[in-house]
């Protein structure tokens, strides 16, 4: 017989909450609900509004001095015209002066071989450096690392103007500690910048030592992030100390590397202040690149014009050598 006692047998009732979700729940073939078109919108303009600030800081803090270059080049901007205003359109016979006048052939390959020697430079000890620092304690680290940031937060200007005293001659410390050494000879009156390759390898001393803080720092924040099982791996498949790194620490550190290298060139190919400073593009010209070509061209000789015309041609040639890197880091970026 059929018990009729009522909610003896019955199901126990539903939580109102519970069953509201259950009702608000889409079933698992279901098709998403469309977003409203107006949120979407929002969405996707959320960028370039968090952007646009920036954006036009750097519109108006580069963007119109670029523009206002690239007019000056093709203008007969000279002394006359601060005085009188006039500054006629001449098309590109400012570049055609820069490109036939001789000097822009020795400019440039002394210029991207100074750059090419401080980029080498300066990766080579910064990653060596990095490696050192992985090897070091705690303490050392610490102190080997405050030691980088203090040469790296130092001005060039301030830096330049204290090598300049270092390598003095009569009472420069680098030509004192060479004499007492006695391998060279007596070189306390022996001035470093008299020659076109000394000179030079005084600046390139200078600017590695100026840039390798940053780069070793970067790399040893990439040496950081390896984990230890990629290098116990290698060495379960016999590879040596040199293939490790080839395999290991160089692919996994190919991104940085490619942004360092970026970063370098840039700098370098523009490094002004040092060469200033210490030679002002001497002796007869030896230590001449396209930024200092451009500055004595402008207010040395007030050819305006042709100053601005180098300008905008070494903008150029930096966009040009950049670029390679700028698309392997990308293509890099991707991989990863």
């Amino acid at each position: 017989m059929t018990d009729l006692v009522p909610g003896r047998n019955a199901a126990p009732a539903a939580d109102p909450a519970e069953a509201r979700r259950a009702n608000a729940a889409p079933s698992p073939g279901a098709a998403p609900r469309p977003g409203r078109p107006g949120r979407r919108r929002r969405d996707r303009a959320t960028p370039f509004v968090l952007l646009a600030p920036a954006a036009l800081v750097l519109a108006l803090v580069l963007g119109y001095p670029l523009v206002r270059l690239v007019l000056i080049s093709f203008q007969d901007y000279g002394l006359r015209a601060m005085f009188t205003g006039a500054t006629p359109w001449i098309g590109f016979a400012n570049y055609t002066k820069v490109f036939t006048g001789g000097e822009f052939g020795a400019v440039l390959e002394r210029t991207v071989l100074f750059c090419a020697a401080l980029v080498a430079g300066t990766l080579l000890i910064g990653m060596l450096v990095a490696l050192m620092l992985g090897a070091l304690g705690s303490k050392m680290r610490a102190a080997v690392t405050f030691c980088l940031i203090c040469a790296w937060a130092v001005p060039n200007v301030a830096a330049t103007l204290v090598w300049q005293w270092l390598f003095q001659p009569g009472y420069g410390v680098v030509n004192w500690l060479l004499t007492q050494l006695g391998v060279f000879g007596n070189l306390s009156e022996h001035d470093w910048f008299t020659g076109g390759l000394s000179s030079f390898a005084v600046i390139w001393l200078l600017v590695v030592w100026q840039s390798v803080p940053f780069v070793a720092l970067t790399l040893r924040a990439g040496l950081s992030q390896i984990p230890r099982s990629y290098y116990e791996t290698a060495a379960l498949s016999g590879a040596g100390g040199w293939l490790s790194f080839r395999i290991v620490t160089l692919q996994f550190l190919r991104p940085i590397l490619l942004l360092v290298t970026i970063l370098s060139v840039t700098w370098d190919f523009n490094v002004f202040n040092q060469i200033w400073i210490l030679t002002q593009g001497g002796p007869n010209a030896a230590t001449t690149t396209l930024g200092i070509w451009s500055f004595t061209q402008a207010f040395s000789a007030q050819a305006y014009g042709q100053g601005a015309a180098i300008a905008v041609v070494t903008v150029l040639l930096l966009a040009v050598l950049t670029s390679y890197y700028v698309r392997r880091l990308v293509r890099a970026g991707e991989q990863w």
